[in-house]
């Protein structure tokens, strides 16, 4: 494979995109005390030191970097390289070349099911793994889900191990984590260490929806980690790698230890879906349209700051059975209003398909309320 064309899965996304982080990335905190100039003298008396008088916390070392290796002896076998190709494109002096892809990945079933990014796969016409032991073996795309940013992969051939899943919703911040990968599409079965250092976390992707619920880590996730396993001192999967932030460089701030996880829980739920159905299932409104936020708003005299401007119902789709029109806004789903916090694709992904929900739009500058039953996508 000729590495110098490889194009590195992984997401770098701006800082300024982290729900909630800003104030901490843009300085230090500075602690001021201020004492009053006429403030009386206190007097103190010297406390007589005892053995009992300091409580020293002692942490042995030893079993940390045990269960680290257990760990790693446990899930190591079942991570995988995954490469793929996507092919060239015509253009007016010739068609371009062939562009290897790679990033990780982690088998999750004794028949070859493999859970990886999306980024990783998207646009391959193939895809392969390599197994921890050099073992190179065909795969093929069973499906994806580019809103949660993962994939499942179908391998042919023995399964050296396969990896079980923690609870991700017991994850707390503090916790030992290790993350397992291909780093730069080269070194398969990279190990570092971190702690959880958040959980809950959003993420804008730049596409008109958020990821949610991510797990922030410090262990390091470099390029070609995308879609392997963050692991627990248990040797369970509680997350899958999946994008690291490095810093704006429009601001000249640069992060370092900035890694972001898909909780384990999220990606149990979509595989088995996909593995049971072929496709994870999404709401389906059937509409094409554009963001609509504050400066749009301005700019064009609209009738609402946050919302869905739509500028094409599709035929026969639930949008277009409901009555909603071209040049709508929709500025709710069900309970939720669609603002800077709330995407109109986020917000309509937390309904489910055949759901009857309510839809308030604003038409020709009034608010209006449509009933739309849900209709079922299948992605990919």
């Amino acid at each position: 494979m000729n590495w110098k064309r490889v194009v590195y899965a992984v997401f770098v996304v701006v800082i300024a995109a982290i729900s909630g982080l800003s104030g901490v990335l843009v300085g230090g905190v500075t602690v001021y005390s201020t004492m009053k100039k006429n403030a009386p003298q206190s007097v103190t008396t010297p406390i007589q030191e005892t053995a009992s008088a300091t409580t020293r916390l002692q942490v042995n070392t030893t079993d940390v970097q045990t269960a680290i290796t257990q760990a790693v002896e446990k899930v190591g076998p079942a991570v995988v390289t995954v490469v793929g190709t996507i092919p060239g494109q015509p253009t007016f002096f010739g068609r371009t070349s062939d562009q290897q892809v790679s990033g990780s990945g982690v088998i999750i079933s004794a028949d070859g099911y493999i859970v990886t990014n999306n980024h990783v796969v998207e646009d391959t016409s193939e895809v392969g793994v390599i197994l921890a032991d050099g073992t190179k073996l065909p795969a093929e795309v069973i499906n994806t889900d580019p809103f949660a940013d993962l994939a499942v992969l179908k391998a042919d051939g023995k399964m050296p191990a396969v990896a079980s899943f923690g609870n991700s919703d017991a994850l707390k911040a503090g916790e030992t984590v290790i993350a397992i990968g291909s780093p730069l599409g080269e070194f398969k079965n990279t190990v570092t260490v971190g702690v959880v250092s958040a959980t809950g976390r959003t993420l804008d992707t730049g596409k008109g929806y958020q990821m949610e619920d991510l797990i922030q880590t410090d262990a390091a996730i470099n390029q070609g980690n995308s879609g392997g396993p963050l692991v627990n001192l248990n040797g369970e999967v509680i997350g899958i790698n999946t994008m690291i932030v490095r810093g704006n460089g429009f601001s000249g701030v640069v992060a370092e230890g900035l890694g972001f996880a898909i909780p384990a829980n999220t990606v149990q739920l979509i595989s088995q879906q996909i593995i049971e159905k072929g496709y994870f299932a999404r709401p389906y409104l059937g509409v094409r349209w554009q963001a609509v936020y504050p400066a749009l708003a301005r700019r064009y005299n609209l009738g609402a700051e946050w919302g869905a401007y739509i500028s094409d119902v599709l035929a026969d789709t639930p949008a277009d059975q409901a009555g909603l029109q071209r040049g709508d806004i929709i500025v709710r789903i069900g309970e939720q209003s669609i603002d800077e916090q709330h995407s109109f694709v986020n917000v309509l992904f937390t309904h489910q398909p055949g759901e009857t929900v309510e839809i308030e739009v604003v038409r020709d500058g009034r608010h209006k309320v449509l009933n739309v039953t849900l209709g079922e996508a299948r992605l990919r």
